[in-house]
């Protein structure tokens, strides 16, 4: 009798913790869940490709500041003689 009484406890046990992973596993897959999984594997791209097009444009700035002074159109020469 109470070797009957430990296996119906262990099935009972196996049982909870079978439909309790199955439950999380099922809510993984809802809208929310996978809502839920996509916004914290993308949380910060935003501010990554924000510092990314900040880097970019600050390279531009010092580009566009080379060839202004390269090219004489930064006021430093006078192009036209009076």
């Amino acid at each position: 009798m109470t070797r009957r009484m430990f296996y119906v406890a262990l099935g009972a046990t196996v049982g909870i913790l079978v439909v309790r992973k199955a439950s999380q596993a099922a809510k993984r897959f809802t809208p929310a869940g996978v809502q839920s999984s996509v916004s914290g594997a993308f949380g910060g791209l935003g501010q990554r490709f924000g510092d990314f097009t900040a880097t970019v444009r600050e390279g531009m700035a010092e580009r566009e500041e080379q060839l202004r002074t390269e090219l004489g159109l930064d006021g430093s020469h006078d192009v036209v003689d009076s």
